[in-house]
């Protein structure tokens, strides 16, 4: 069986986790590809290095003198060293980084950094090839990550090696500049080495035993979800769920490769599979429940609606001129429901709004700002009689008023609108009949 393992930044903040990360990798020899991410907290009210690097290359655009905080980011990695007993230095890979600060190396060298430095320690303890991600993980001048040209570099370089460290969360373009995906993104590294090497599991190591039902700032001690798919993980990570970043899915997907979330700090516990697909029912109706706040939704009335041809496109390019995104459409047959990030609509509001009375000429439009949008997610929910029932009954109890509904036809999951007083209420009551009432 082969296995790419990633571990988190809480999962590599001192010497004592990789000692830890470090047993887990010995304890299973099929664990042969390692990605890590950047140091994370010690403990409250620490920094993470990812953040200490930003901060570092702020003063480098400044103008200002980064020797001092470069020399705090060492100390972070020094302290890890030493607390290891290993022989072995980064006073030249530091050097050779203040000398590309100097020169004009952008904010993602600067921030890639935290990685690679993480992944060259990482690679000494276990005693593992060090593989820099710059040289196998490329994205086209448009700074998009080139999927196939990856696989085949990656690939490649994997055949010839027995065990190997990759950092997390960056490439290069093919000049050799750095880039980095978006914050998180060493999820994305560990899939794309997954696919690349054709492995049988992806197991993905935090500081949690597996996907919580719902966020545990909210619901104190949620249950944990045994298995969830990729498509309900998909809609639940869209919605705010953050225990893998939501673009790590795709590259695993598509290779069929099963991703098990597993904690760092208790090995033994069995985590969260995530599958393309099961036959096992959940243990209980949903899956998830997840949310944002801040939405605004604009309602367009107008008789006869359904009978105009062009009507929807005409509204929704008005949005598109604005560079709005559209995050879901609940509509009846005479009325139409946009819902918006409110920060983005408000920037553009009074241009959006004119732009529709000149487009299809309605008889009304109004605007419901502070809304949050709630997602009920589960595969088993579509061979479930009165879901959408107990999430209204639910809300009705709580004394809840529910502003928006919103079902696809997959029966996947149902999204509720909320205000965003009601929000953290919301989850509570639904958590409470779907899970706490199943128990």
């Amino acid at each position: 069986m082969r296995k790419v393992v990633k571990f988190g930044g809480s999962s590599l903040a001192s010497a004592e986790q990789f000692r830890k990360v470090g047993d887990i990798i010995r304890a299973d020899k099929d664990r042969r590809f390692v990605v890590p991410s950047a140091p994370g907290k010690r403990f409250d009210g620490d920094t993470k290095v990812t953040d200490m690097l930003y901060d570092c290359y702020a003063s480098v655009e400044l103008g200002e003198d980064f020797s001092e905080k470069l020399a705090k980011i060492k100390e972070r990695y020094d302290e890890i060293i030493r607390g290891l007993d290993l022989d072995y230095s980064l006073d030249e890979e530091f050097e050779i980084m203040a000398q590309k600060l100097k020169e004009g190396a952008g904010v993602d060298y600067a921030a890639s950094r935290g990685e690679y430095m993480n992944g060259k320690v990482l690679a000494a303890y276990l005693g593992y090839e060090f593989i820099d991600s710059a040289t196998v993980i490329r994205f086209d001048e448009d700074g998009q990550f080139d999927a196939e040209l990856t696989n085949r570099m990656l690939a490649k370089k994997l055949e010839s090696c027995e065990n190997a460290v990759i950092p997390g969360f960056y490439g290069a373009f093919a000049d050799g500049t750095i880039n980095t995906f978006s914050r998180g993104g060493s999820d994305i590294t560990g899939s794309i080495v997954a696919r690349a090497m054709k492995a049988d599991l992806y197991e993905n190591w935090t500081d949690v035993s597996g996907f919580l039902v719902t966020d545990p700032r909210i619901v104190e001690n949620p249950e944990a979800v045994d298995m969830i798919t990729y498509r309900e993980l998909r809609e639940l990570s869209y919605m705010g769920a953050s225990v893998l970043h939501e673009e790590a899915i795709f590259p695993v997907r598509k290779a069929g490769i099963p991703i098990n979330i597993k904690n760092t700090n208790h090995p033994e516990d069995p985590g969260t599979m995530i599958v393309a697909t099961t036959s096992r029912k959940s243990r209980f109706t949903i899956t998830g429940i997840a949310g944002k706040k801040g939405f605004v939704a604009v309602t367009i009335d107008k008789d006869l609606m359904n009978s105009e041809i062009g009507f929807c496109r005409k509204v929704l390019s008005v949005f598109e001129e604005n560079h709005i995104s559209i995050e879901h459409m609940p509509s009846g047959i005479d009325t139409m429901c946009i819902l918006v990030h409110q920060d983005e609509f408000q920037e553009h509001e009074q241009v959006i709004l004119s732009g529709i009375q000149r487009a299809v000429e309605p008889d009304t439009i109004s605007v419901d700002a502070d809304l949050a949008l709630i997602a009920v997610v589960g595969r088993d929910m579509r061979q479930t009689r009165g879901t959408a029932g107990r999430i209204f009954s639910a809300l009705a109890h709580s004394k809840i008023n529910c502003r928006m509904i919103d079902q696809g036809s997959s029966e996947l999951n149902i999204i509720i609108g909320v205000a965003n007083d009601d929000f953290e209420k919301a989850i509570k009551a639904i958590y409470d009949i779907f899970i706490l009432t199943q128990l």
